[in-house]
């Protein structure tokens, strides 16, 4: 789906995200949040595309993921009272481990509401960073609605997963170190959930180089941002559960809608068994470990959902978002997939 709103109107989003935001998230950062690989990956290079592809790897983030760039940066930017009255967020298991890591970093007590549908290793490791898990709602926006009232009746300051200016500003600094690594690049892909984090890195990378072509990725089950850009407005679409969970959002945030709708230039879907193919390639091509959310935009490169135009013999990063997958999911994932292949 090609978004035909962009054009590169990097100007008309500056009130919402810009990138002395970004700039100055990088700088609050620099002194937590690693700066992640960015490798080149031959099999998806030489056997899937024809371009040069290269993977920024944000599964080896603080973390395991992403979300601890736009989280501690928003928690930085809070106030003494709002550090005082202790925090709330609503996650899938990213966000929460990157608010809870960072309150334990600063001394604020954190609480997270988490859906029935999170994994267990994500509800393990949010805990182990000191923070109180609630599991309420069987997917993410049930457990959002449920921290909403939570916050209000315990006066709790809310750190929203990717509706927020200085969490989108975090998400940003990816956008600025692909750039420092790779000042031509010419095609970006990245998965998309409430769309915090392509929001983030969108904004960069057309503020240095509009033509820069920026793709998102979602699965064919869960695609509200791909929906509501469809439609020109905001919607809800959730079809049944996915093996990237991480951007299991049925409805993206108005913030978010806005910049994807001006900056992203196309987004693709992606089937169950395509998320699945890709986090087994690259488990064993690769040897990186992903959880579903983070091999969006490679099943989008081996599935060849984007036009060979914006990758053959381009230069292209493809962003793996998070390791945090369980262990057994992948084993089963890994063992699956097999079993399909040999029965082509």
């Amino acid at each position: 789906m090609i978004n035909t709103n962009v054009n590169g109107v990097v100007a008309a989003t500056y009130n919402l995200v810009n990138m002395y935001d970004i700039q100055e998230a990088r700088t609050i950062l620099r002194s937590t949040a690693r700066k992640t690989p960015l490798i080149q990956s031959m099999f998806l290079s030489r056997n899937v595309t024809g371009g040069d592809v290269f993977l920024k790897l944000e599964n080896t983030q603080l973390t395991g993921s992403f979300k601890f760039r736009g989280a501690n940066n928003k928690l930085n930017h809070l106030t003494i009272s709002e550090k005082q009255r202790g925090v709330i967020a609503a996650s899938a298991g990213n966000h929460a481990q990157g608010v809870a890591l960072t309150g334990q970093l600063l001394g604020i007590e954190t609480s997270v509401v988490m859906p029935e549908e999170t994994p267990e290793l994500k509800r393990v490791a949010t805990a182990s960073y000191g923070a109180q898990v609630v599991i309420h709602g069987a997917a993410f926006d049930a457990a959002h609605a449920w921290m909403l009232e939570c916050a209000a009746q315990d006066g709790k300051t809310v750190i929203e997963p990717f509706n927020d200016r200085d969490v989108i500003a975090g998400q940003g600094t990816i956008g600025l170190e692909i750039l420092e690594d790779m000042w031509d690049v010419d095609t970006v892909i990245v998965p998309i959930g409430g769309g915090g984090l392509i929001s983030g890195v969108a904004t960069a990378l057309k503020s240095y180089n509009p033509s820069i072509h920026v793709v998102g990725v979602q699965s064919q089950n869960v695609h509200g941002m791909a929906a509501s850009i469809m439609a020109d407005h905001i919607v809800t679409q959730h079809a049944d559960f996915t093996l990237a969970d991480g951007t299991d959002v049925a409805t993206p945030g108005d913030m978010t809608f806005e910049i994807c709708r001006r900056l992203v230039d196309e987004v693709v879907l992606v089937t169950e068994r395509e998320i699945a193919h890709a986090m087994k390639d690259l488990l064993k091509r690769t040897k990186i470990v992903t959880e579903g959310a983070g091999a969006l935009p490679t099943a989008a490169l081996e599935a060849h959902k984007i036009d060979d135009f914006w990758l053959k013999n381009k230069k292209v990063v493809a962003l793996v978002s998070g390791g945090n997958v369980d262990l057994a999911r992948l084993a089963s994932i890994v063992t699956l997939d097999d079993s399909l292949s040999s029965e082509k």
